[in-house]
């Protein structure tokens, strides 16, 4: 009797032991599995070139990857230019437009900025006195910030007539003689009237079209470019 006791107290000490590992196991804390790292891309340290503009600055028209900016990266790029291009063109934008923007250009520290406006003032038929007066103050500002700055120009269609059209493109020359910049006329040189390089618009390029106008302003910076 007393071994039968001996063997129920062992018995149920054991099973009590048991019970309390149990218990123990089931509370311990269990290893989360943890998230893979996510790799970050290195910062871009190539010096940068803005392209500042509007519609035939941002490509209106064509796919992605079409507009001259675009291009221009793969032209610096096979020859050995390390520039990071950046496309900074909006559709529709005026002078004014360019103007309201010019903090956050200026802000990203551009080494070297294309600047294409005034097509939309043309089109719109404004003051050419304050579209001149916005593009002085967007060359004037990105200068004194310490960026190379060089100007790309348009024209108009003949039925704004001679008188307006002459004084519009004198613009370009005025400013670029004022604060000593590189100028390329005529964005569209070699571009306007090309069969295939002009979209049905006749105002901007097609794809086609703007490897031209990426050719047109590489020549333009090429002086500037350094290995």
């Amino acid at each position: 009797m007393s071994l039968a006791l001996t063997t129920s107290l062992f018995g149920c000490k054991e099973a009590r032991s048991t019970a309390e590992a149990t218990v123990v196991t089931a509370a311990a804390p269990q290893p989360q599995p943890q998230p893979a790292a996510v790799p970050v891309a290195p910062a871009d340290t190539r010096p940068l070139l803005i392209c500042f503009g509007d519609s035939l600055t941002a490509g209106y028209g064509t796919e992605p990857g079409e507009a001259y900016p675009d291009v221009l990266q793969q032209l610096l790029d096979a020859r050995g230019y390390h520039y990071h291009v950046l496309n900074s063109g909006i559709s529709g934008n005026t002078t004014k437009d360019g103007l309201d923007r010019i903090a956050r250009v200026i802000a990203r520290h551009p080494q070297l900025v294309v600047v294409e406006f005034g097509g939309n003032d043309g089109l719109r038929g404004l003051p050419l006195e304050q579209t001149q007066a916005n593009l002085d103050s967007i060359v004037h500002q990105l200068q004194t910030s310490g960026a190379t700055v060089v100007l790309a120009g348009i024209t108009l269609p003949p039925d704004y007539g001679p008188d307006y059209i002459k004084k519009f493109d004198a613009m370009y020359p005025a400013l670029a003689k004022k604060y000593h910049t590189r100028l390329l006329p005529f964005l569209l040189k070699n571009v306007y009237g090309v069969p295939g390089d002009m979209q049905a618009d006749d105002t901007h390029a097609t794809a086609k079209g703007n490897k031209q106008v990426a050719a047109n302003v590489q020549a333009l910076i090429q002086p500037l470019l350094k290995h």
